[in-house]
């Protein structure tokens, strides 16, 4: 009874190894089914957000605030290092995309759908969440600015004014739709023709309005990356040419964070939508939703029009769910901080959560395509080099395999998910207290976003452990 039990969890395992059409930049992503008592786990999870609501009703606000403020110095970089840093940022981004047009064709063996998919998305911004913005130095824009005297430039664009947050919107759209809809996202050809346009397009604005001026709300990664950078434990601050770091506690930056635009929630939102999206359109549930057999997955040609749909109706009902439960916070506490400013500061606790589930979406991913990365870079053209001396590296995908790995990464990813909900809760319990100065006012304005917080924390858990065909 027991082998009927698992029967399909082994026929969708077959299934997932099998599928021809299957998008490799999820390769590793989602290697086995868990097995495990999830409702204990996302019972446990839910109530540990619900308690770190009420714990934080006997926690004034001013300790919350003082904590924050709270640094420790390390040391003080009396440099710039962007100008270098950024020039081979970008000679290193003209290699790859030379071994996209003229390398491999395989995306396991070729580097740059793996130093994209892999090294950027999920390590750089996994890294940004820690030590800070790192984007700045790898930025492949500034150096080529700071070269033709535009670096510096800040053009006085009413346009840019007007439209916000909304070229980053529109970007980082293409940019999901792309790596979550379109049917081959790591061709290597492919996606070195679709980095060169996104360079050359950011390259033109730049040199319209500005680097800093583009960089701050048009081009999406330096827009995204320096969101997820308020996170961070190191805190460097400008002191003359160079820089001061010191290490403060973690999400403390985004207590003195001021309120974005509506667009720019709305761009926050979306980044979170995306990859909870990702985790949704692979379940059994979705598929069967769309009308896919789970076990027969006909690739992702055929539902392109459906997962379109889904991605965009996902950072609609997200959005949406967080504009009312904010609106309804501000019905609650009296209404005295004006809807626009509680939504543009409340969104900076969706922060945590948005890295969080970037840690859990992507862990497996990152610990074995991580590996292929490192085999990759020493023979990036596929000629028998070992520049690294990494070329010889045996790729082990033990380390997510078998039940004792299952257990270890289940419980890195729920404890991530748990733990960046807790935080967005006590971060939005400080922002709060910024925006109404009666602290029972502002602690009504928070119970909508806790019951969402608690309900994503829950759909979180659910997506981590719920069986997957595509």
């Amino acid at each position: 009874m027991r082998m009927l039990t698992r029967l399909p969890v082994l026929l969708s395992i077959v299934a997932l190894v099998a599928a021809p059409n299957r998008a490799l930049a999820h390769a590793s992503d989602r290697g086995f089914v868990l097995l495990l008592p999830t409702g204990h786990y996302i019972i446990g999870g839910a109530v540990a957000v619900a308690v770190s609501f009420l714990a934080l009703v006997a926690l004034k606000p001013d300790a919350l605030a003082g904590l924050a403020a709270r640094r420790l110095p390390l040391f003080r970089l009396g440099f710039d290092p962007r100008p270098v840093t950024s020039a081979l940022s970008f000679l290193a981004l003209l290699v790859l995309v030379a071994t996209g047009l003229i390398g491999s064709r395989d995306p396991l063996s070729n580097p740059l759908p793996l130093t994209i998919w892999t090294l950027f998305w999920v390590g750089l911004t996994l890294a940004c969440g820690v030590f800070g913005n790192l984007f700045r130095l790898v930025d492949p824009w500034y150096a080529v600015m700071r070269l033709i005297g535009g670096a510096g430039r800040q053009a006085a664009d009413a346009r840019m004014d007007r439209m916000s947050y909304l070229p980053a919107i529109v970007q980082f759209a293409a940019f999901a739709w792309f790596e979550l809809v379109y049917p081959a996202p790591d061709d290597p050809y492919r996606l070195a023709i679709v980095v060169s346009a996104y360079w050359f397009i950011n390259l033109a604005a730049m040199l319209i309005v500005g680097h800093g001026r583009w960089s701050r709300t048009g081009e999406c990664f330096s827009v995204f990356f320096r969101i997820i950078s308020q996170l961070s434990v190191i805190d460097a601050r400008r002191d003359g040419g160079g820089f001061r770091l010191s290490l403060c506690l973690p999400g403390a930056r985004l207590l003195k964070a001021p309120p974005l635009p509506m667009t720019g929630v709305a761009f926050l939102l979306m980044a979170l939508a995306s990859v909870s999206f990702d985790g949704l359109m692979r379940t059994f549930w979705w598929l069967g939703r769309i009308g896919v057999n789970p076990l027969e997955f006909p690739g992702r040609s055929v539902v392109m029009a459906e997962n379109t749909a889904g991605l965009f109706l996902a950072a609609a009902t997200l959005t949406g769910a967080f504009l009312i439960c904010v609106w309804s916070g501000e019905k609650l506490s009296g209404g005295t901080a004006g809807f626009r400013r509680a939504a543009g500061l409340l969104v900076w606790s969706i922060a945590p959560i948005a890295l969080a589930y970037h840690f859990a979406h992507y862990l497996t991913a990152l610990l074995v395509n991580g590996q292929y990365a490192l085999v990759a870079i020493s023979d990036p053209f596929a000629r028998g080099w070992n520049l690294f001396g990494t070329a010889d590296l045996h790729v082990s995908a033990g380390v997510v395999m078998g039940p004792d790995s299952a257990w270890v990464l289940w419980n890195l990813q729920a404890g991530a998910i748990v733990l960046g909900h807790v935080l967005a809760v006590v971060v939005a319990h400080a922002l709060a207290a910024r925006l109404h100065d009666d602290p029972r006012a502002a602690m009504r304005s928070q119970i909508p976003l806790t019951v969402l917080m608690v309900g994503y924390t829950v759909l979180g858990l659910w997506l981590l452990s719920t069986p997957t065909g595509a």
